[in-house]
């Protein structure tokens, strides 16, 4: 499974690309207006950072200007894929974009009715948000085995991109189904380095290990 960083940050995204871990980057209208930064200029830079996609997000909501957003964003680097929402619109803009070898990333997905829409549509990547399903006592994961399982029975190319992830356990669960892709925030990235038992063993290693006197180097 994949893993992408969920944010604008620069400097984030710098911190953890060095881990190897992180092989794309998703961002939205939130957080670039969260990072004060011009939209174009910050997913130029970036691309400059990541081989892996990176999502771009339009902001229009009719047909044309969505289209020509897209268009613009796609123009930014190679590895631009330009998220659209899961709306009519959104997915009509999909299959222009994906029919000029375009990536499209289609975000705001709720149902396992959208998602097949989505990957006929041509979209690379569908977004099923678990977190916020889970907010209104939803099953987010069980979403995610839904749209896995259809798009199994298809071999449907778009990839299974899991997003609004609040947990670590949205990651071990979304690797247990079989998802494609997690995206997370720099936080949950960095909580899945850590366990208590972990720290307390490392620990007794080093005090034992100083008891000896010994040196490797």
């Amino acid at each position: 499974m994949k893993i992408f960083l969920d944010s604008a940050d620069i400097n984030e995204i710098k911190t953890h690309q060095s881990s190897g871990f992180v092989d794309g980057v998703t961002t939205n209208p939130s957080l670039i207006a969260k990072s004060g930064r011009n939209i174009i200029e910050t997913i130029a830079e970036i691309c400059t950072l990541i081989d892996g996609p990176v999502s771009a997000e339009v902001t229009a909501t009719d047909f044309e200007t969505m289209l020509t957003e897209g268009k613009k964003l796609a123009a930014i680097a190679p590895n631009v894929a330009v998220k659209v929402p899961l709306t009519e619109v959104g997915l009509q803009t999909c299959r222009a974009l994906a029919d000029t070898g375009t990536k499209v990333n289609v975000t705001l997905c709720f149902t396992a009715g959208q998602a097949l829409l989505a990957a006929k549509a041509g979209a690379s990547f569908i977004s099923p948000f678990v977190g916020r399903l889970d907010d209104i006592g939803k099953n987010g994961m069980g979403l995610i085995e839904n749209i896995c399982a259809i798009y199994a029975n298809f071999d449907f190319d778009t990839k299974v991109l899991v997003a609004s992830v609040r947990s670590t356990q949205h990651v071990i669960d979304a690797a247990l189904l079989g998802a494609d892709v997690v995206t997370l925030p720099p936080k949950i990235l960095s909580s899945l380095y850590k366990h208590p038992l972990t720290d307390s063993g490392l620990e007794a290693f080093i005090a034992d290990w100083k008891q000896t006197g010994q040196t490797i180097l």
